[in-house]
């Protein structure tokens, strides 16, 4: 099969794929840590609301881009929205690639953890104290991260490089029902810790008068754009590979309800085993602001050693975000293996290219945990730039021709209506608000040199990165479009939507 004609074997496939996809780390570890920082059920209340009217949308749109297309980021934009729009697919595919460079350490961690488990390190009797320094000698031995990393990225590249079916899919069809499985088997163990339910409690309660405060809000429209992949070029890439009759709404529905389920899963172990084993509120508080590294390698890595079985608990969590995120580390190279097959490469020539680039622009964020955190800033904003590209694009194209001729196709099992046009004409205000947020929060961090470039989360540091990556994305724009490839005639078939 021609690189061209690659196509996912099933339907199953493609959404365990896409659901591998959107489950990563940041499920496990962010989700918890945040809704609980925000009241717990108001926080799931708001966060289900921004599924529906800012991740679905952009979801669903995103496969429209990649079916009409057969292109990946930056020929989707020149194809789909006009070839001096190339730039914005450039910025998309770099922002997804500079993401890789540190989730492949990300990865790592969870390998090393793993290992620990598995090994014992994690005895009865270890206290916070010692799994932080456990933790500070591992991520300050560049031998031991650079290590990790490396192997993060050979085993992503392995896959990827066997292709989309012998790779991609057969992998994620074990990867994630294995994850669901020790999830669950997690999720089962806390809860029948003494003292679990009040984590469970917190989780669900609806408190809805909390709804009130807007900080509710703004979290968890970002916990969603983050989490589920929406505008990071994911979708768009997956979606080249798609047969003819898909089913757009029934699967970017299953993909955000697969999302949600495995983050609360996620957060049904976490919160009630930190409440169950804490010996003090104050203790559980401590963890649970103690950011993602905290939560996850100090205190729950502590947390564990207090349980019954706990050294076996700890093996399944840490392989549990291992997978989590190895399926999130295969889409990111996917988008540059794909925009790389359009220029001409093959497969296995992409493959390598993108492996060995990820790795040693990764070295720097397994060298540093500041550098890390500051690309994670940098990009992790910058992805909520990528989501209103996708809206720009959605609405140049037509909101209404893409939801009437290739969203609603006679095979579709589930009809949109205008709530989808709806929520993408929103999207720009959406953008302002949540990006203006965080613009505010990042002077509010350093209110007298909030412009310098070089502190880890200032708003200056967002701004030089990506205006650097703007120029270049421009100066490339017109000699980009000439190198990729041929697409599909995106005007063929609009009265059914044949692609």
């Amino acid at each position: 099969m021609s690189q061209k004609n690659e196509q996912w074997g099933s339907r199953i496939g493609f959404i365990a794929a896409a659901i591998g996809m959107a489950i990563g780390t940041g499920n496990i570890w962010r989700f918890p840590r945040v809704a609980a920082a925000n009241g717990g059920g108001p926080f799931v209340i708001a966060w289900t609301i921004a599924l529906f009217v800012w991740a679905i949308p952009l979801l669903m749109g995103e496969m429209v881009m990649g079916r009409k297309t057969g292109l990946g980021t930056i020929g989707a934009f020149r194809d789909f929205v006009g070839k001096k729009y190339t730039w914005m697919g450039t910025w998309i595919a770099v922002v997804c690639l500079g993401i890789m460079f540190y989730y492949s350490v990300v990865m790592g961690w969870t390998m090393k953890y793993f290992t620990l488990a598995v090994s014992g390190a994690f005895q009865p009797g270890v206290t916070t104290a010692q799994t932080e320094a456990i933790w500070n000698v591992f991520t300050t031995t560049p031998s031991q991260t650079i290590t990790f990393h490396f192997l993060s990225m050979l085993i992503a590249g392995f896959i990827i490089y066997k292709g989309v079916k012998g790779g991609i899919e057969k992998a994620s069809k074990i990867m994630i029902p294995t994850l669901f499985v020790l999830l669950i088997a997690a999720v089962i163990r806390a809860l029948t810790l003494p003292g679990a339910l009040q984590g469970l409690e917190y989780l669900f309660t609806p408190n809805l008068h909390m709804l009130k405060n807007p900080t509710i809000w703004l979290e968890a429209f970002t916990q969603a754009a983050w989490s589920t992949g929406a505008g990071w070029g994911f979708i768009i890439t997956y979606s080249v590979y798609t047969k003819q009759k898909e089913d757009v709404a029934g699967n970017c529905m299953i993909m955000g309800f697969g999302d949600n389920i495995g983050a609360l899963i996620a957060a049904m172990t976490v919160l009630p085993a930190i409440y169950a084993l804490s010996p003090t509120p104050e203790f559980a508080a401590e963890a649970l602001s103690s950011g993602n590294t905290g939560i996850t390698f100090i205190y729950l890595a502590q947390l564990f050693t207090t349980m019954p079985a706990g050294q076996f608990l700890a093996a399944i969590f840490f392989l549990a975000m291992a997978i989590s995120a190895l399926s999130s580390l295969l889409p990111m190279i996917e988008v540059g293996v794909r925009n790389l097959m359009d220029m001409g490469f093959d497969r296995k020539k992409a493959t390598a290219s993108i492996v060995v680039a990820g790795f040693l622009l990764g070295i720097p964020s397994a060298y540093s945990l500041h550098f890390l955190d500051n690309q994670d800033w940098v990009w992790g904003v910058g992805l909520l730039v990528s989501g209103l590209f996708v809206a720009f694009a959605l609405a140049k194209y037509g909101l209404e021709r893409a939801r009437n001729n290739d969203i609603n196709t006679e095979w579709a099992d589930f009809k949109v209506g205008k709530w989808w046009s709806t929520c993408i004409r929103l999207f720009p205000v959406f953008f302002v608000v949540v990006t203006g947020w965080w613009f505010m929060q990042a002077i509010s961090w350093y209110p007298g040199n909030w412009w310098a470039p070089f502190e880890v989360f200032s708003a200056g540091t967002i701004v030089f990165q990506w205006a650097i990556l703007i120029v270049i994305a421009l100066l490339t724009n017109n000699w980009l479009a000439s190198k990729i490839g041929a697409g599909r005639d995106i005007t063929q078939g609009d009265d059914e939507s044949v692609l």
